[in-house]
């Protein structure tokens, strides 16, 4: 099991990220879906349980040609479809856990093949900081000391995969029209405290993965949190990039485009090539 912490600093507000975040991963879904593979939105409705609301989403990846090759060559097609259950209660986000979740009783993440020997599990808080607290997620000590911290910074190119580049998406260069935030320079991190007209933000994503499979499991877990990591880079640059297309948008509006992007994306799976999909956050 390798178990990392992934801290994403943004010039956001933790109430301006929550209608951002929804909004990027419906258009990002549009970008990686086609030729049979992509997201399959199933489910996406408000739940109530305990006294807890938020949102439940229930997803299919479609990832046949998104593995590395030497795990195609071992899984059936079958292992290669995940179904992803969600609860997100923002700022607090789960999602990807593959047994009984032991607080709520919810069988969350399911793949048939490998059952509880394939893990992916994704917890996220959202703070108002700069990513200074230590074991937001409250794990005991132990595990604790084993937990890898990585932070992101959106605005440093050399975080990016040069096939992933894109002049549009470089928060270097963009500013934005209607807030005025950016272009975030090298030291953009220690000048936000000093600004008044511009919120900050970090997104703790702790991300705890397991592949038991003899001769494979360190080599997959590396890979499955090189590529977790690649996917936070990506998204967040392009969340802060579209900032001008949903900074006015409200949560019903944000409905209304989810219910849309899903009739989309069913049709875009069946009659698209496939457009580079790697794997979606919620």
């Amino acid at each position: 099991m390798l178990i990392k912490e992934f801290r994403v600093i943004l010039p956001i507000s933790v109430e301006e990220y929550q209608v951002g975040q929804l909004y990027s991963v419906a258009e990002a879904s549009k970008n990686e879906t086609g030729g049979g593979e992509g997201v399959e939105v199933l489910k996406n409705e408000p739940y109530e349980k305990d006294g807890e609301r938020g949102q439940y989403t229930h997803k299919i990846y479609h990832l046949q040609s998104k593995v590395p090759p030497f795990v195609r060559m071992l899984a059936p097609a079958s292992a290669l479809n995940i179904h992803e259950k969600a609860w997100n209660a923002y700022p607090y986000c789960r999602t990807g856990i593959p047994q009984t979740d032991r607080l709520t009783g919810r069988h969350i993440w399911q793949n048939e093949y490998m059952k509880d020997n394939f893990l992916i599990k994704i917890e996220t808080w959202h703070k108002p900081d700069l990513g200074q607290q230590d074991n937001v997620h409250g794990l005991d000590a132990d595990t604790w000391k084993k937990v890898d911290v990585v932070y992101i910074d959106i605005g440093d190119r050399s975080q990016v995969d040069t096939k992933d580049y894109k002049p549009e998406e470089d928060p270097s260069k963009f500013k934005s029209g209607k807030t005025g935030r950016g272009p975030l320079g090298p030291d953009w991190k220690k000048e936000l405290p000093k600004k008044t007209d511009c919120p900050h933000m970090c997104a703790y994503k702790l991300v705890t993965v397991k592949f038991k499979w003899w001769g494979l499991q360190n080599k997959v877990e590396n890979f499955i949190q090189k590529q977790e990591k690649r996917l936070f880079t990506n998204f967040h640059r392009q969340l802060f990039c579209w900032i001008d297309k949903w900074i006015e948008l409200t949560m019903e509006d944000i409905r209304r485009m989810e219910e849309d992007t899903r009739k989309e994306l069913d049709e875009m799976r069946v009659k698209d090539p496939v457009k580079g999909m790697v794997a979606l956050e919620d």
